[in-house]
């Protein structure tokens, strides 16, 4: 039997309600960003680097110039590189809707193009941004005419406060585990949380990393407790898990990184920002050595960027999943559902 199409009248006439509470979503959410002096920016998706991370996954394609020489390109995975540049130019409070690329990701709560909704303040704290993307799920669900977040058979009450925790001290909440007992400022001993995770019934393999260990014990013990009931911050990552973020001033083993859950999905990811460029060189250079170990490809650094962070002023900056909000605030079981036109 073939599948009905997403253009098909029927069941587009099924999906525009969705994308309809979608376009109130955005409207409100300008609204939120427009009250707050934020202002709207238009970032570039082609780059010539999409991101230095080890797992994210980009698509390149070639700029052929006018003397026919090709040069690859990279549709970008975040518009961070590009809206850092602006808060170097002099920009102060920015925020931008983009559409981006990530390869190697499709399923119920992925795409290969989505749009993230990313937004930076110069000259403060990063816990301010906790703040503003609690506001905009609330915005969301009222759009929505809702007030609880779904996904599947699991609730979220966005308008209770939230609950926030340390990844330390979820890990030791969900899977008995001493994270920082293990992980250091620059390197991690990997034995150690092999033998924790053992013990905590996660699966380890010989080739594991600290940082393939430490993901497998957050998505098997401790993501799946995130979201219910009300909204989780996630705060304070391991330093060697956040590579764009500067080192939290009281114990330099965990750095200024959270994640916002509900209904065990993660929606947000959040950060007080790294601005030392040779410190973010050495990071880079980690995550293309760890990229090219697994995966036998590296990605090239964007110097203007690291040009760039030398005039950037201390800034704190979040990127949230726009269309998985949409998804959770309308109940819609994939993320197809919430797009105008889902990818192909």
């Amino acid at each position: 039997m073939t599948p009905t199409r997403w253009w098909s009248p029927g069941r587009h006439a099924d999906r525009r309600p969705i994308l309809l509470a979608r376009n109130r979503a955005q409207a409100a959410i300008r609204a939120y960003l427009s009250d707050q002096d934020f202002t709207e920016v238009d970032p570039a998706a082609l780059a010539m680097s999409p991101g230095n991370e080890a797992h994210l996954h980009a698509f390149s394609t070639q700029a052929i110039g006018n003397d026919g020489v090709p040069h690859r390109m990279y549709l970008h995975t975040s518009p961070e590189f590009a809206m850092k540049k602006l808060l170097a130019a002099g920009e102060t409070r920015i925020a931008a809707f983009a559409h981006v690329w990530r390869n190697r990701e499709r399923g119920s709560r992925h795409s290969p193009e989505f749009t993230m909704l990313e937004w930076y303040r110069a000259n403060e704290e990063y816990t301010v941004l906790m703040d503003d993307v609690a506001a905009m799920i609330q915005l969301a669900c009222q759009a929505a005419g809702t007030n609880v977040l779904r996904f599947g058979e699991v609730a979220c009450d966005p308008f209770k406060p939230f609950e926030r925790l340390s990844v330390a001290e979820a890990f030791a909440r969900h899977a008995r585990i001493d994270l920082l007992a293990t992980a250091g400022k620059a390197t991690a001993d990997r034995d150690a949380l092999a033998t924790q995770a053992s013990a905590a019934g996660v699966r380890t393999a010989a080739d594991d990393s600290w940082s393939d260990i430490f993901s497998r014990i957050l998505a098997e013990r401790v993501e799946p407790h995130l979201g219910y009931g009300r909204l989780t911050i996630l705060d304070r990552y391991p330093a060697v898990e956040a590579a764009l973020a500067r080192a939290c001033t009281d114990d330099p083993r965990e750095a200024e990184r959270f994640e916002v859950y509900g209904c065990g999905v993660e929606l947000a990811n959040g950060f007080g920002e790294l601005t030392d460029p040779v410190e973010q060189r050495r990071r880079f250079e980690a995550e293309m050595d760890e990229k090219a170990r697994i995966y036998g490809e590296r990605y090239p650094i964007d110097e203007d960027f690291l040009a760039a962070l030398e005039l950037m002023p201390p800034a704190s900056g979040i990127a949230l999943g726009f269309d998985r909000l949409i998804m959770l605030a309308t109940a819609a079981p994939h993320i197809d559902d919430v797009r105008w036109t889902p990818a192909p």
